[in-house]
Parts: structure tokens; sequence; C-alpha cells
């Protein structure tokens, strides 16, 4: 029995083209345009597989992104016409990828970014895999940026958009056999939060101050006046300025232990 030459790329190929050209001569929607429809769409499920396989890097999104791109193919099998272009294949491929990225971009991020952001971010992960799969290596910043023809501060800003990508509970544990929970690692007080207390208790204290040790303190710790300053512009030494703040200091310390 003799081999058919024609590889079965291109036989498929062709397939597809015959029935294409009959699905347009048949009215829409009809019971045997949904027919020959499903049938098309069946012999390119590849193509839906080859698109959402590059985006391997979120396994959880498998499932999600392998439907998004079957109706990206739904998509490209009733928009395409037969005769013009460069085939199903050339048209099928963009409009299988522009639904993938329009679902990364409208409904995979957990915090909200503007859209030339998301672009952004598509773009930085796009020229990182390239050049990922041309170097052998994990590309730097720098390699990124050259690759783009953009500053370095624009790639490190799209890599940094990722994490609103995915947005982990602080209280989730690190592991099933460790209940230490991620905020319990990586959380801690913030030191700020005692020095705004203690600003919050020491306004009526500082409310009761004479007027001229008033004015001194707003000098020394709103105006970082030096105590010779200080002395120069209220009129007495540095030595008396510095006794009257270690005095005015003391009265507000003793205050804030009493209350």
């Amino acid at each position: 029995m003799p081999r058919d030459p024609a590889p079965a790329g291109d036989r498929l190929r062709e397939r597809t083209e015959a029935l294409l050209r009959r699905l347009r001569a048949l009215p829409f929607g009809t019971p045997r345009h949904r027919a020959l429809r499903n049938e098309i769409v069946e012999l390119n499920l590849n193509l839906a597989g080859l698109v959402s396989a590059r985006y391997h890097r979120r396994p959880d999104l498998r499932d999600d992104l392998r439907q998004v791109a079957v109706v990206g193919l739904i998509k490209a099998v009733d928009g395409y016409r037969p005769g013009q272009g460069n085939g199903f294949l050339a048209y099928a491929m963009p409009t299988i990828s522009g639904e993938v990225k329009r679902y990364f971009r409208d409904h995979t991020w957990q915090l909200h970014v503007r859209r030339s952001e998301q672009e952004l971010f598509l773009r930085v992960v796009k020229a990182r895999d390239e050049l990922a799969a041309r170097l052998g290596r994990v590309p730097s910043e720098d390699d990124i940026a050259e690759h783009m023809g953009v500053p370095t501060a624009e790639v490190r800003k799209g890599l940094a958009l990722g994490d609103a990508h995915r947005v982990t509970s602080l209280d989730r544990t690190l592991s099933p056999d460790a209940p230490d929970t991620v905020h319990a690692v990586y959380g801690a007080e913030d030191p700020a939060l005692e020095l705004a207390e203690n600003l919050a208790a020491l306004r009526p204290l500082i409310a009761q101050l004479p007027d001229r040790d008033r004015r001194i303190l707003t000098m020394r710790f709103r105006d970082d006046m030096t105590q010779s300053e200080i002395g120069e512009r209220i009129g007495l030494s540095q030595m008396h300025i510095s006794r009257l703040l270690s005095s005015t200091c003391r009265r507000l310390r003793e205050g804030l232990l009493a209350s």
C-alpha cells in the first residue's frame, strides 16, 4: 500500500480548510453548522493545548487556561474567512493567545492593577522566558532590560507587579508539619507604633509647658537648631539652654511614666 507523502500536519491543515469552507456555506446556528463547527474544533484542539502549555509556570491555572484557550479556538473558527490571509493556523494562534492574555489581564489579578501595568508585567515575563530559553540560565534584570530596550527600573517594576497576581494569607502555615504561620516568621512589631503612642501622650504634656520652654523644644526638635543658635535667638547662653532642655525633657518623661 503506497504511503501518503503529505505530512500529517499538512493533511490536517488541508482538511481544516476544506471543512471551514463548508462551514461558511451553512446558516449559523443550525444543527448542521453546530456539528461541523464542533468537528473543526475537535480536530484542532492541539492548538489550544500548545498555547496553554506556554504558561507552565502556573500549574494552578492549567485547567482554566486550557478552557480559555478552547474558547479562543472557537472564536477563531467563527471569525476565520477561508481564502483570506495566510491560512487558519496563522489566524488561530494569535486569536487563542489573545484570549488567554485577556484572561490573565482581567481575571487573575487579586489586587487592582492598571491595564498598562498588567501589560508591562506580561511583556517582561515574555522577554524573561525567551531569554532563559536562549541563554540557558535565568536572565538578570539588566539582560531583560537590554532585550526589551527599556530601563532596568522598568523591568524591576514589571517583575514586582507579579506580586499582585497571587496574595496569600499571613495566617497560613508554612507547611503541614510546621505550625508556624507566615506572620509569625516574617512579621514583626512596628517600632514606630510605640513612637506614635508616645507622641500622642506628649501633646497634652507639652501644652502645659511655659511658652518659652515650648518655643525652645520647637526650635530644637522641629527646626533642628543647635543649642547655640537657640541661645542667640532667645538671648540666653548655650549652657542655660542646655539646662532648660534637660529640665523640660525630664518633666515630659516623668509625665509619660505617670500617665
